[in-house]
């Protein structure tokens, strides 16, 4: 084999390794290194706060930490439909007991189904606020208070027996009772904007459906201050910890949730209960913001 063959066989194994170690360093670049997403401005960050503006301040918060994991939200979903006749310690005991994969952020929601499938059943809308609050907090903290600025001066967003609206320059809304969230139903395009003529404004939000938590889910940040705003400095806390998930640091932050233990995928679903999906009725009452029955039992 002559000399220039040779050297020309070496230079080909050279080109070719070269090729495959860039090729090896575009696959192993995660996810997480993706730039940002377009900056979104303020009137699209109004409509896309629209649906759950006038929730309670602790369920806002935890839809908005739980939608940075949209990827999570449909198998968290369909769980939380299965097992929703479990309520208080029960459900907490299955949470943990499931072994169940999915950040705490995402599991909170998981006493609230009809929230998940809400996220679960616009998939585009969740992923876009997760994004835009790893994106934009400041700027999404500041679309809710728009928001709800228009709803409460428009005669819609007012204290009633479930909630207490705060008065102040920043429109604070909070749970009369602690251990139980109101899940209000509204009309987006009814409540921001002024009533016609006639139009009976104390009936534009109901708030007849809710869920009772009380002091069983506290290790994932529920509780009195244990998810909160604090408006003015744009922070957001949770499980008494600030939110400080971003864009830049969703790869490698970790929210600290104490008593909540993390299970790998390969650990998921140490099923114990029987799985049983809420009824046409159940779903309706939370569509509707409707007191619901449990009819599991009657079937």
């Amino acid at each position: 084999m002559s000399g220039p063959y040779r050297y020309g066989m070496k230079e080909n194994k050279v080109r070719i390794l070269k090729l495959f170690l860039l090729m090896a360093v575009f696959v192993s670049v995660p996810v997480f290194a993706q730039a940002p997403p377009p900056t979104r401005a303020p009137g699209e960050l109004d409509q896309l706060v629209a649906r759950i503006a006038l929730y309670p301040d602790p369920l806002v918060a935890q839809i908005l930490a739980g939608a940075t994991y949209p990827d999570q939200i449909p198998d968290a979903a369909k769980w939380a439909d299965q097992h929703h006749y479990l309520t208080g310690k029960a459900l907490a005991d299955a949470i943990q007991g499931d072994q169940l994969p999915w950040d705490p952020s995402v599991q909170a929601l998981l006493p609230v189904p009809s929230v998940l499938e809400m996220m679960a059943g616009d998939m585009n809308w969740t992923t876009d606020l997760g994004n835009a609050f790893l994106a934009q907090q400041a700027d999404v903290m500041d679309a809710v208070q728009r928001e709800r600025h228009k709803a409460r001066d428009y005669g819609y967003l007012r204290s009633n027996a479930q909630i207490v609206v705060g008065a102040g320059p920043y429109v604070t809304i909070m749970p009369v009772d602690p251990g139980y969230v109101v899940v209000p139903y509204y009309d987006p395009a009814v409540v921001f904007f002024a009533p016609r003529p006639g139009f009976f404004v104390g009936g534009g939000i109901r708030f007849g459906f809710g869920i009772s938590l009380g002091l069983f889910f506290r290790p994932w940040g529920w509780g009195p201050g244990f998810g909160r705003f604090d408006w003015g400095a744009h922070a957001v806390f949770i499980n008494n910890a600030r939110w400080g998930r971003t864009w830049a640091n969703r790869g490698a932050y970790v929210h600290p949730y104490e008593g909540v233990h993390r299970y790998a995928p390969a650990a998921h679903f140490q099923e114990q209960h029987r799985l049983e999906g809420r009824s046409e009725g159940e779903r309706n009452a939370a569509r509707q913001g409707r007191a619901m029955h449990e009819e599991h039992g009657r079937r």
